[in-house]
């Protein structure tokens, strides 16, 4: 639903088009207008209003006929539909209801009813589109996490098969089962990942916090991950203060922050350029840690977005992507009441910076 939602008023009598444009005049619609209930047939295949406004007493369809139109078929069904009608007999009622009607309203219509109505209609239709947008969202979730998920489980199977070979030398061997742990230790990062981010949404994790000096925290991310940004002749490279102090974190899930923060980095920088840690101890108590790299930047279009759940930047060719790995890291650090966001490194790339409280 738009900013401005949208109503199309079914009417044979345009004096009465006329009368619900001067009540509805300051809610901000759009109105549309069909003078018969064929014509708004017809323009319902172009045209999906928010909400219908059907009069009942209509020469050759009536609006009960119209009504039962709508609501077969499956791409209107989940538009709310009022019958505006002179009728009050309890059959003829009972009539529109069993036709799909959502909500009636008599005439001569009172604005103040009818703005009510109409308002209640479109918060319905909002949840029906907030609901399938939700739907949209986990269908693209878990195609993203199978895709995602694949890639580690292809490789491990990949060189199951390569051991299997008759002949394979002693090195190569080693070679291979090197190759297959860091498949296995990747595809479990990635399980345990959406565990804690189910726990930390459910609000069932309880942080384990203890008090750590964060450059020694760094320090061990650079170290584990320094071998696959050697792979991609990228530096990691440290700034850390002279005199160190100690903020509490649990050490398990900012550890888990880094490094999905130093591997995206990795993914995105250019050959032979920096990835740049910073931690920064505050006067007044906390810490500012910073990852920032020389890739090609993230737009201010996407610095808010690229962190809501399963969202992703733009793609890039020959690039995985996991939508997850900034959710986690948004999440992980808000449960520790901090902040996280996106900077310009000038002049190219981003700094992902983290704020900490005491």
């Amino acid at each position: 639903m738009g900013t401005h939602p949208s109503v199309l008023v079914i009417d044979d009598e345009p004096d009465n088009f006329d009368v619900v444009d001067t009540l509805l005049h300051h809610e901000g619609y759009q109105l549309h207008y069909s003078a018969s209930g064929q014509k708004a047939l017809e323009q319902l295949q172009t045209f999906q209003p928010d909400a219908i406004l059907l009069d009942v007493m209509m020469p050759d369809l009536d609006g009960v006929e119209v009504c039962q139109r709508i609501k077969a078929q499956p791409q209107w069904q989940a538009i709310p539909i009022i019958m505006v009608t002179a009728l009050s007999a309890k059959e003829d009622l009972a009539r529109c209801l069993a036709a799909g009607a959502d909500d009636f309203i008599s005439k001569p219509v009172h604005g103040a009813e009818l703005r009510a109505r109409v308002r209640s209609m479109l918060r319905i239709k909002q949840q029906y589109d907030d609901l399938q947008a939700l739907l949209r969202l986990r269908e693209d979730m878990v195609n993203s996490i199978v895709h995602d998920l694949r890639n580690p489980l292809t490789s491990i199977l990949l060189e199951t098969e390569f051991l299997k070979l008759p002949g394979l030398s002693p090195t190569k061997r080693q070679i291979r089962l090197e190759n297959l742990s860091v498949s296995g230790q990747r595809l479990q990062s990635m399980i345990d990942s959406l565990l804690l981010m189910a726990k930390l949404e459910s609000g069932k994790m309880v942080l384990n916090r203890q008090s750590v000096d964060l450059c020694t925290l760094c320090s061990s991310a650079i170290a584990d991950l320094g071998a696959i940004a050697a792979e991609k002749n990228l530096r990691l490279v440290s700034q850390f203060p002279t005199t160190h102090n100690s903020i509490p974190v649990d050490t398990i899930i900012f550890r888990r922050v880094l490094d999905n923060l130093l591997a995206n980095a990795i993914k995105f920088s250019v050959q032979g350029s920096p990835i740049v840690v910073e931690v920064e101890y505050l006067e007044g108590g906390g810490a500012i840690v910073q990852v920032a790299d020389s890739g090609p930047g993230i737009g201010e279009d996407l610095r808010q977005v690229v962190f809501e759940k399963y969202e992703v930047g733009t793609r890039m060719k020959e690039v995985s992507q996991i939508g997850l790995g900034l959710a986690f890291c948004k999440m992980a650090i808000e449960a520790h009441r901090g902040q996280i966001a996106i900077e310009e490194n000038e002049p190219q790339g981003s700094i992902f910076k983290i704020i900490l409280p005491e």
